[in-house]
């Protein structure tokens, strides 16, 4: 093979190498300042990949069977834990989520959910709505978070 022939497939296959590593850099975050505060991103922009979309989820009892019952702290955590595990099933994980739609049953913990959120998620936020209703289908359940995520995005 002449040497200018491998030069050719060398800047092809790296080409194509440096195009898959940029669809690994998945999104844009909008962010500001109200946003960013609260813990979540004002848009988010991706191109291409795999959009996965997660069923509404609640989390009573946590990984050894334990009831959260009453513990809002608790069920967010073991959420969080189970959204990013779903993902993980999809080939994906918790920092791919693009957009989450959050139920809470008392406005009084709609902060700490903030704040767990920002603990778990870091600096780049999903788009996000938070809404406060008076019961889930589960008595025992505080929250519900439903959710949309692209995997592999440009």
């Amino acid at each position: 093979m002449s040497l200018l022939a491998r030069v050719w497939i060398g800047l092809a296959v790296g080409t194509v190498l440096l195009g898959c590593v940029g669809m690994l850099n998945a999104k844009e975050f909008i962010k500001d300042p109200r946003a960013q505060t609260r813990g979540y991103s004002a848009a988010v922009i991706t191109e291409g990949g795999k959009t996965v979309w997660l069923a509404g989820q609640i989390a009573t009892v946590d990984d050894s069977g334990k009831s959260l019952a009453g513990d809002f702290e608790g069920q967010v955590r073991q959420l969080f834990k189970q959204l990013d595990a779903t993902l993980k099933m999809a080939g994906g994980k918790l920092s791919d989520l693009v957009q989450m739609t959050v139920f809470i049953t008392d406005v009084r913990n709609g902060d700490r959910f903030t704040e767990i959120r920002r603990e778990v998620l870091g600096d780049n936020f999903p788009g996000s709505a938070l809404i406060t209703i008076t019961a889930l289908a589960v008595p025992e359940a505080k929250i519900e978070i439903q959710g949309y995520a692209v995997i592999g995005s440009k």
